[in-house]
């Protein structure tokens, strides 16, 4: 009798242990059949082709933080050189320039054009770029150093209406100010969209503020 039982209680406990290892097999398929995969859009390729085994993209949305991404990306490349022997080449960096950021992606000729309207609260009004005017190229260098910027198309689109003014032709100024960017620079849809796109395909974000 004895045996029996413990037959019976052997049985019972391999038939848990089958059931277990199904339903721990179930889980496992379902959670790899439901795995996230992010779209990635034709629209946001040239990420992707940026050439760099390290990645990141630097979120700049205000004007005082301007000058500490410069000083940030500049840091990335020294960092990676004298700590880990990497060279720039090795880097794909973006700077995303949009809230009231944005129009720091414009070359001087809007800010010549427009600087009041850009920043009214400075004094002198601004008529070059803080940071790519004559003597002061920092952007350019950085471009040159392979740096790629993405400019807010939803806030170049506020600030055109801006210069336009009420009646204006916004689309007339919006296509002003997509002919002077700076170097390396393209308008994408919205920056959040930018940033959030980019860290899908392998960017790490940097937010600069």
């Amino acid at each position: 009798m004895a045996q029996q039982k413990k037959s019976r209680r052997a049985v019972l406990a391999g038939l848990g242990a089958v059931a277990a290892a199904g339903a721990l097999g179930t889980r496992i398929t379902h959670a790899q059949e439901t795995a996230f995969k992010p779209a990635l859009h034709p629209e946001d390729a040239w990420l992707s082709a940026m050439p760099g085994t390290h990645r990141i993209i630097l979120d700049v949305t205000t004007p005082e933080h301007v000058p500490d991404a410069i000083r940030f990306v500049g840091n990335l490349f020294t960092g990676h050189k004298s700590g880990y022997g990497v060279e720039e080449s090795a880097l794909a960096i973006v700077v995303c320039f949009r809230h009231s950021a944005t129009a720091y992606g414009y070359a001087d000729a809007i800010w010549a054009k427009h600087g009041k309207l850009i920043d009214g609260k400075a004094d002198p009004v601004p008529t070059a770029h803080p940071f790519n005017g004559p003597g002061r190229t920092q952007l350019t260098d950085l471009a040159k150093r392979g740096v790629q910027f993405m400019v807010c198309g939803t806030a170049s689109r506020g600030l055109a209406g801006r210069i336009a003014g009420q009646g204006g032709d916004t689309d007339a100024v919006m296509k002003d100010m997509a002919a002077n960017l700076i170097p390396s620079a393209r308008i994408v849809p919205a920056g959040v969209i930018g940033v959030t796109h980019a860290q899908e395909r392998g960017f790490a974000l940097l937010y600069v503020g």
